[in-house]
């Protein structure tokens, strides 16, 4: 027996000291020391999250809750002080609880917050697991806002991304809980909640998106407003079908996957099409829709989004000319119905903006926004047509050709591409800023063959135009699609002394106690074009408006502009400036078939253009532009000057395939007598001429082997 105790003793020692030499072998002081960090760390998360449960439930109750209305909404101004647009619930009946659809309620809790029922107004472990899935993303991929979280921001605090906001929202969250039940949260979320294209409810949402009660709606619709409270504007079906359709689908396998519907029900839906209402009057109240959308846009660029910037209270204070406006939007509907453009598809659009400082002045992106939101400012790609013939004639004067050299106005074939004038008329030489004036094409494509197309191509892109452009001769006759914006954009170095400008639409966002919390920094201007071609092109495109193809858009003071008519009547411009405003005006149909013939930039453009230039141009008076005089030399046979192309014959027809009269300036002027005589008389301009140095022309040589012409555009000019 002594035995066993003597063995049993020793085999407990034993144990110990091989416990104590293991723990020793392991380096157990760092281990050790590092669990105990862990387990006090765990202790003092577990402490912070029961304090602040804690806090929380012993928060008192919202006296009166149910008597709170949303935040004051935002309003944006026009530069002159006219609200042209303000961010207001459309005024439909509150809608209870019971009416609301049930798939509605499980849409909205399958994607908001599926714990609603669970929780007391805040989700500790949603918002710990959002916290991590976005520490490990390095980005916000993961939200933790419950629905009565969001209902506290509706009601009482704005969209700022603080700690400070975030921590408000939990507390009066945890207020709401304690106030109204759970079914009274969901009812007043859905009637306050923001859906988009001005939609405050669901109610709102469904008879502006589908023009029905909420009652009506299927299951698809169900699921696509409820989709809509994450990013109201970017699934805004209006807006972007494919991404809203998107949404609808994640919203309903969501449901499926918590067996709030049937696998049938979920396969069915996901095939619905989406049916839109037409776009509703009371949509477009305000006073320059897609002015404002342009606005929401560079708001979203400088950092709010669009349910802050609705329910934020903001006052927007933007650049816009509203009389300017005004006139557009009535110039566009007046000119179009007077030549007989009344469909759906006839559109135009104008934008207008200061060469000086950038503001955006006029902006209409169609005729009728309440049946298409459809931007052909920023979004229309479209050729210009002779409208583009100013950039080939920069690049010439860059290069030292003068207006008053000659140019051959006879046919030239470029490889197989030979254009040719309105009506095969030809008028042998003539001074470069006549071929302008008259909007020769075979002179447009002398002038290119002889400057070169790379050098075209970089002009057009200094200038702001970022659309491709293709290496090809025959982007001389306009034959490359621009955007409105840009090709504005592009005009307003001619107007500057060659500075070009960003345009811009923001002023200045105040909140609703007046603080300045965004203003507009001085806008980038950079220096593309020297001034005595600005001064050039300027004295050459007033020509185009007292005697040319543009003569419909005189407007009894300084202006300078060009029109453009593309194939077939397709496309129709006017592009023109004063010292203080440029001015873009397109005309054609949204599905690029042929207007009618009497169609043309000289035309309702130019039509449209003098009654907006009218308007915006008063506060200026006649104002003259600030350049070097440029005289217009009358030019007369014999006459010691350069002729460009003088030696260049026209080629003979051969087995090449003439391309034909791609592009051409329809508009053939015909001028009064004593303009006609301009040539044998006085100059156009009696003023001093800058003197330039003289450049010997590149001869243009023709010959019988076709020249290929390269259609990539090199990478170092994109």
């Amino acid at each position: 027996m002594a035995k066993y105790y003597v063995n049993r003793n020793y085999t407990a020692k034993e144990m110990a000291r091989a416990n104590i030499s293991k723990k020793s072998r392991k380096g157990g002081g760092f281990f050790s020391t590092l669990k105990f960090i862990f387990i006090l760390g765990c202790a003092c998360v577990l402490a912070g999250v029961a304090s602040l449960e804690l806090y929380l439930s012993s928060l008192p109750p919202i006296n009166n809750l149910e008597q709170f209305k949303p935040n004051i909404v935002t309003k944006i101004y026009s530069a002159d002080d006219e609200i042209i647009k303000t961010f207001t619930a459309y005024t439909y009946e509150k809608i209870e609880l019971k009416d609301i659809p049930d798939n509605l309620k499980k849409a909205l809790i399958a994607t908001e917050d599926k714990n609603f029922y669970r929780h007391h107004g805040y989700d500790i472990a949603g918002l710990a697991r959002s916290t991590i899935q976005n520490v490990l993303a390095g980005r916000v991929v993961q939200g933790a806002s419950t629905i009565t979280q969001q209902l506290a921001r509706v009601l009482f605090l704005n969209n700022e991304r603080t700690f400070d906001r975030k921590l408000k929202e939990l507390f009066i969250a945890a207020r709401i809980e304690k106030t109204i039940s759970k079914d009274q949260i969901l009812e007043m979320y859905m009637n306050n909640v923001y859906l988009g294209a001005g939609a405050y409810g669901v109610e709102g949402a469904a008879q502006i998106y589908f023009d029905k009660h909420l009652k009506n709606c299927d299951l698809a619709e169900l699921a696509l407003i409820a989709g809509l409270p994450q990013a109201p504007s970017v699934y805004n079906p209006f807006n972007n079908m494919d991404l809203a359709v998107q949404r609808r689908n994640q919203v309903l396998t969501r449901m499926y996957k918590m067996r709030y519907i049937t696998k049938e029900e979920y396969e069915k839906a996901k095939k619905e099409k989406v049916h839109l209402a037409k776009v509703p009057q009371f949509y477009t109240t305000n006073k320059a829709p897609y002015f404002c959308d342009y606005v929401m846009k560079e708001l979203e660029k400088l950092g709010f989004d669009e349910t802050e910037i609705s329910q934020g209270g903001y006052k927007v204070v933007t650049t816009l000319d509203y009389k300017a406006q005004k006139a557009a939007n009535e110039a566009i509907l007046k000119n179009l119905k007077n030549w007989g453009l009344t469909g759906d598809k006839n559109q135009a659009a104008v934008f207008a903006y200061s060469p000086i400082d950038g503001r955006i002045l006029v902006y209409s992106g169609g005729k009728d926004y309440t049946k298409s939101q459809y931007d052909r400012v920023t979004q229309a790609v479209r050729p210009p047509g002779s409208s583009f013939k100013p950039f080939v004639y920069a690049a010439a004067m860059e290069k030292g050709i003068s207006p008053n050299d000659m140019i051959e106005d006879k046919p030239i074939t470029i490889g197989q591409w030979s254009p040719h004038n309105y009506g095969n008329k030809y008028r042998g030489k003539i001074p470069v800023y006549t071929a302008l004036m008259v909007s020769s094409n075979v002179c447009a494509a002398r002038m290119i063959k002889e400057v070169g197309i790379r050098s075209v191509i970089q002009i057009a892109r200094v200038l702001g135009i970022e659309t491709p452009l293709e290496y090809d001769y025959t982007i001389a006759l306009g034959s490359n699609g621009v955007k409105l914006f840009e090709f504005t954009r592009a005009y307003g170095a001619f107007a500057n002394g060659g500075y070009v400008v960003q345009p811009y639409a923001i002023e200045r966002v105040e909140t609703p106690r007046g603080k300045v919390v965004y203003r507009a920094p001085k806008t980038k201007i950079t220096h593309q074009l020297s001034m005595n071609t600005a001064a050039e092109m300027t004295a050459m495109m007033k020509t185009v408006i007292t005697h040319g193809t543009g003569r419909a858009a005189n407007i009894g003071k300084p202006a300078a502009g060009k029109t453009g008519t593309t194939d077939d009547n397709k496309d129709a411009y006017f592009m023109g400036y004063t010292p203080n405003i440029v001015a873009g005006v397109w005309v054609g149909n949204d599905d690029n078939t042929v207007m009618n013939k009497s169609i043309q930039g000289g035309t309702v453009p130019a039509l449209i253009w003098k009654d907006v230039m009218k308007v915006a141009t008063e506060p200026y008076g006649k104002a003259e532009f600030n350049y070097p005089q440029i005289e217009l030399m009358p030019f007369a046979a014999g006459s010691n000057v350069k002729i460009i192309g003088e030696q260049s014959k026209p080629k003979e027809e051969n087995n090449s395939q003439e391309q034909g009269n791609l592009n051409p300036e329809v508009v053939e002027p015909k001028l009064p007598e004593s303009v006609k005589k301009i040539e044998q008389t006085k100059p156009v301009t009696p003023q001093p001429q800058t003197p330039k140095p003289a450049v010997k022309p590149v001869q243009i040589k023709e010959t019988t082997a076709p020249v290929p012409i390269p259609m990539a555009v090199p990478e170092n000019l994109h």
